[in-house]
C-alpha cells in the first residue's frame, strides 16, 4: 500500500489535459477556461452616477450655502449626453454618464426642487456618488484567468466584457465499466442473489458535476476474456476509463488482469485508505497517440464512491487543466467519537450542521464499505490521519464538503 497523499500526487502528475473548444456563454457555466480574458476597455467604460439626483460642478458650491442652481438638461442611461453649463445642475439617473463639466452627484433626497431650480443647504463632497471609469478593471487588465472554473458570476463578467463566447477545456470523455455476474439494472428481473447496480449512477453523476461527458458501458461478466474485450472497447474514444469491481485478488476478480491484457500499465495498486484500499491506477498508450487514464475502483458501494470522490474528481479536473483540482478542506468539530486502527487514512461519512457559530460534523453510525446509505445521508467526509487512533467528541478535524467536489 502507498500513502494517500503520495497516491494522489502520482495520479495528478500523469494527467494530460484535453484540448480546448469554444462555447457560447449559454453553455459556459461549469466549464474551465482555456484562455485568459482581459478587459478590452476599462470597466466601467465611463464615469457614471450611482444615484438618482443632480450632476453638479463642486466648484460652483464654494463658500457658504445655501445654494440655488437652475436645472438644465437630463442624463439617463443609454441616452444622448448633455453638457453641464457652468453654474447649473443636470438631472441625472442611476447608471447615466456624467455630463462633461460635472464631477459630483447630489442625491435627489438632499435637495429641494421648485420648478426648474434646486436648492441645497450642504455642499456634497467633491466626487460624491460618482463611479469612476476603470473602478472595476483597468483597460487591458486580466479579468478571468486560464484554469478558472466558470461560475455564474464569472460568466456574467465575461458577458460584461463583451465576450459572446469563451475558449474552454472540452469535456473529458469518461467511460464507466461495472463488473460482476450478480449485477442487474434497477427494476429489471434477476436471479436469486442478484443486486441492482448502483455504483455507475454515483460515478456518472459525480463525473458530470466535475465537467465530464459520461458513457456507461454494459455490465462486464466475471469472465477474463470478455472483461479484456470490454476494457479494450472502453478505451476507444475515452480520456478516462473507470472500472468498478473486480480489482481485488479474489478468484472472480477479473478486471485487474483484464486491464493488463488490454494494454493498461498499472502505476500502482492498493492505497492506504479506508475504505477503498484495492484501487488500481494506470493508463494506456494509444497506437494513434494520446493517453487514456484508468481508475479501477473497488466494488463495494461506499468504497467505490469514496475512491471516485478522492481520486476520480481531481483527475477529471486536472484533465481540464483546472487551476484548483483538489476540493477545499474546512475545519469541523466532530460530534461523536470512535476508536480505530492506525496505518490507513480514513474518510468518515458525516452530516454537517452549525452549532455555536461553527461547523459540526456528525459522524454517520454506519461506516461499512458496502453501505449505500452512508453516501446518501452524508454531505461531508471527515479526514482522519493514518497515525490517529481515535476521535473524541469535540475534536477539530479537516473535512471535505461533498457539495464542493
Amino acid at each position: 500500500m502507498i500513502p494517500f497523499d503520495e497516491a494522489l500526487a502520482r495520479l495528478l502528475a500523469t494527467a494530460v489535459p484535453v484540448g480546448p473548444e469554444r462555447v457560447s456563454l449559454d453553455d459556459a457555466v461549469g466549464r474551465v477556461l482555456a484562455e485568459d480574458i482581459a478587459a478590452a476597455d476599462a470597466m466601467p467604460a465611463f464615469d457614471y452616477s450611482s444615484m438618482d439626483g443632480y450632476a453638479v460642478a463642486s466648484a460652483d458650491l464654494a463658500g457658504s450655502g445655501p445654494w440655488k442652481l437652475p436645472v438644465r438638461g437630463e442624463s439617463a442611461a443609454g441616452r444622448p449626453l448633455p453638457v453641464l453649463d457652468p453654474g447649473t445642475a443636470c438631472r441625472i439617473f442611476t447608471g447615466a454618464r456624467l455630463p462633461p463639466g460635472s464631477d459630483t452627484i447630489v442625491p435627489q433626497e438632499d435637495v429641494a426642487r421648485s420648478g426648474d431650480e434646486i436648492a441645497l443647504r450642504e455642499a456634497p463632497r467633491a466626487g460624491a456618488w460618482v463611479r469612476r471609469r476603470g473602478a472595476d478593471l483597468a483597460e487591458g487588465a486580466v479579468a478571468l484567468r486560464r484554469g478558472a472554473r466558470l461560475t455564474p458570476g464569472k460568466v456574467a463578467l465575461a458577458a460584461a466584457l463583451d465576450r459572446p463566447s469563451v475558449l474552454v477545456a472540452r469535456r473529458p470523455v469518461i467511460t464507466v465499466l461495472c463488473s460482476g455476474d450478480e449485477l442487474r439494472a434497477p427494476g429489471s428481473p434477476g436471479l436469486a442473489g442478484s443486486v441492482p447496480e448502483s455504483n455507475s449512477y454515483f460515478v456518472a453523476a459525480t463525473a458530470r458535476a466535475a465537467g465530464a461527458a459520461v458513457r456507461v458501458a454494459p455490465f462486464v461478466p466475471d469472465d477474463a476474456a470478455r472483461a479484456a474485450q470490454a476494457v479494450s472497447t472502453a478505451l476507444r474514444g475515452s480520456d478516462l476509463v473507470v472500472t468498478v469491481g473486480g480489482v481485488s485478488v479474489g478468484d472472480h476478480d477479473v478486471v485487474r488482469p483484464a486491464l493488463e491484457a488490454a494494454g493498461v500499465t498499472l502505476d500502482f495498486w492498493r492505497v492506504a485508505i479506508k475504505p477503498g484500499k484495492p484501487l488500481a491506477v494506470g493508463r494506456a498508450e494509444l497506437s494513434r497517440g494520446g493517453v487514456v487514464h484508468v481508475l479501477g475502483l473497488p466494488g463495494n458501494p461506499a468504497s467505490a464512491s469514496l475512491t471516485f470522490v478522492l481520486f476520480g474528481v481531481p483527475l477529471i479536473r486536472a484533465l481540464q487543466d483546472d487551476a484548483a483540482p483538489l476540493p477545499p478542506r474546512v475545519v469541523v468539530r466532530a460530534a461523536g467519537g470512535l476508536r480505530r486502527q492506525t496505518g490507513r487514512a480514513e474518510f468518515l461519512r458525516a452530516r454537517l450542521e452549525v452549532s455555536g457559530g461553527e461547523l459540526v460534523a456528525r459522524i454517520a453510525p454506519n461506516q461499512a464499505s458496502g453501505a449505500v446509505t452512508s453516501f446518501a445521508d452524508a454531505d461531508a467526509l471527515i479526514v482522519v490521519p493514518a497515525d490517529q487512533d481515535r476521535i473524541d467528541d469535540g475534536d477539530r478535524l479537516q473535512a471535505i464538503r461533498l457539495a464542493e467536489i
